[in-house]
């Protein structure tokens, strides 16, 4: 089961329980029990839960895989249509396409201003040490996706041959 059914399912329980305490609210001023009015704030608290159960499970996203990426962090993002990732400096020519489908799919959001653009740049980097005490960083290549849609079937990835050739001399 995924995230999205099982919250689902929570919140058709809650709500399955919001409506048994409305019951039992009425039943409490109907004979006039002491504590009518408490049972009024925890179904009004339950009835919230409910709801807010239910819209999270609307409202989660599944995360999409890329089999052979490997791990990169966030660097750069203005929350617009520039971000900077970075890998390890021990990626493989094929793990830095997969790694940069990944961050592809990871940083797409409905909510992202593009200023003018209609596409997104990721740039991946990495930062190798060409003696002791310096470190440099490296840009291995950029994708360029759609702000618009989520699955981007016209996605560019470009990586940049001298770089990896750059980063290969380090890896030996």
């Amino acid at each position: 089961m995924n995230v999205n059914s099982n919250l689902l399912m929570y919140a058709q329980w809650a709500g399955i329980l919001t409506v048994a305490l409305a019951i039992l609210t009425v039943i409490a001023f109907i004979f006039k029990w002491g504590f009518r009015f408490r049972l009024v704030g925890v179904t009004s608290f339950m009835g919230v839960i409910a709801a807010s159960i239910f819209g999270l499970g609307l409202g989660l996203f599944s995360r999409t895989e890329i089999p052979g990426a490997v791990r990169y962090s966030l660097v750069y993002d203005t929350g617009g249509a520039q971000t900077v990732v970075t890998v390890p400096p021990t990626i493989t020519e094929s793990e830095l396409e997969a790694t940069m489908q990944q961050a592809a799919a990871d940083l797409y959001s409905p909510g992202r201003s593009g200023r003018g653009r209609d596409y997104m740049t990721i740039r991946v980097r990495t930062v190798v040490h060409p003696e002791p005490g310096l470190s440099q960083p490296l840009f291995l290549g950029e994708v360029r996706r759609s702000l618009a849609t989520r699955y981007d079937e016209k996605m560019a990835i470009e990586i940049f041959p001298e770089k990896v050739a750059i980063l290969k001399k380090y890896q030996a």
